[in-house]
């Protein structure tokens, strides 16, 4: 597999539910070997930046203090606080403790929902750098203190002909710190350039919660745009010569333009890429045919075990069941030219993410594809179990950097 990724710059690497062991475990042995191997830069994974933040300040033994609350505490709290990504994480901090700061690897978040955490970041940094600015923050970010505790609510108010948003509030605040930031940049660059990236996200995710209930398409291309972005600023960030790993969802990583996505005018980040980096991207999707999940029952409900259902006829998935092979590496960019052509024809591929509604599976997690030019790679599991889920509870008998509490 390594030869084939090749010179990539990117490596998408997906999963096809939240919740599966062994999606997760695959993905970070790949990773490790990409660090390893291809000397990798950075992970960027579908996951709050200031939680992620708190991972990547122990994984990269940061002098600066860590943020002050328990990492991925909120739901889906098991979609990364796990017992899979916390051996990965293990594993990064140990390598990169042999390592000079500036060579360590990087662990950093892609998605958008952190508004207020990301907020109270920003804010934090400034108190201490540089009050006057804060003060300025503090301002220019009060226009969001009333839906500080459900920020759907905002996207509620945005519905009446009354509402005042504040697009312009958070957007001058982030004109602010690109105006100090020669000076800023001067004391910590590192710690600036954590606070900009949350002054980005909150500019976004305003943006994002005042259209999620407009009923278009918008809020998902808005999302995968920020996570594009943010991984651009991210290479940005670490240099020409730098290399990314993304892990995300399948309907994430995957060319969107191959999927029923498109005839409903979605993109994603795996689109994105492709039309931004051609054949120095790779992205690897996942499949599974039965086992066990974690997931909800519904948004915010508490994780739970269960069996997945055997796939549909007309799927992929029970083409790579019927195969007879418990588990196999699928190349299809550059793979065997018969079987690939064979498999472009659309078929229904499953998606499960931290919801999962057996009952209506075939309308709530299946939807048109087309393979091969969706993904360079598939991996197969015929059999898969749920990943361990970790409590959010501080953990006793470890230091104060743990990444996963205080």
């Amino acid at each position: 597999m390594l030869e084939r990724i090749g010179d990539a710059r990117v490596v998408l690497i997906g999963e096809a539910s939240h919740g599966t062991s062994e999606f997760y475990v695959a993905r970070e042995r790949i990773t490790r070997a990409l660090i390893e191997q291809k000397g990798f830069s950075f992970v960027s994974a579908e996951a709050d930046w200031p939680d992620a933040s708190r991972i990547d300040h122990y994984v990269r033994h940061a002098e600066h203090p860590p943020a002050q609350w328990t990492a991925f505490a909120r739901f889906p709290t098991w979609m990364w606080r796990n017992q899979e990504t916390l051996d990965f994480v293990e594993w990064l901090r140990a390598r990169n403790a042999e390592l000079d700061f500036d060579d360590r690897v990087a662990f950093h978040g892609l998605d958008l929902y952190s508004l207020y955490s990301s907020i109270n970041e920003v804010l934090s940094y400034l108190d201490q750098v540089d009050p006057e600015t804060a003060a300025v923050a503090r301002q220019r970010y009060q226009c969001l203190a009333p839906y500080r505790h459900e920020p759907v609510e905002y996207a509620r108010a945005a519905l009446s002909p009354h509402f005042r948003d504040c697009e312009q509030d958070v957007l001058r605040m982030l004109s602010e710190l690109y105006e100090r930031r020669a000076k800023l940049r001067s004391k910590d660059g590192n710690r600036f350039f954590d606070a900009l990236q949350n002054a980005r996200l909150v500019a976004n995710a305003e943006e994002y919660y005042r259209t999620m209930l407009f009923g278009t398409h918008s809020g998902w291309n808005l999302r995968d745009t920020h996570m594009f972005e943010t991984l651009e600023t991210l290479l940005e960030y670490y240099g020409e010569n730098s290399r990314g790993v993304v892990w995300a969802h399948n309907s994430h990583i995957g060319n969107s333009d191959a999927t029923d996505m498109s005839r409903r005018g979605e993109f994603n980040i795996g689109q994105l890429c492709r039309e931004e980096y051609g054949s120095k991207m790779y992205s690897i999707g996942f499949g599974t045919n039965t086992g066990t999940v974690a997931a909800a029952d519904d948004w915010g409900d508490p994780v739970d075990i269960k069996q997945v259902r055997p796939s549909l006829k007309d799927s992929y998935e029970y083409l790579c069941h019927n195969s007879g092979v418990p588990r196999f590496t699928l190349p299809l960019r550059g793979g065997d030219p018969a079987l690939v052509e064979l498999l472009e024809k659309p078929r229904l591929e499953r998606a499960i993410g931290v919801i999962y509604r057996p009952e209506t599976e075939r309308q709530s997690h299946y939807f048109g594809a087309s393979l091969p030019h969706q993904f360079d790679e598939y991996i197969w599991f015929d059999t898969s179990q749920a990943v361990t889920p970790l409590g959010s509870q501080p953990t006793e008998g470890v230091p104060d950097t743990y990444p996963f509490g205080l």
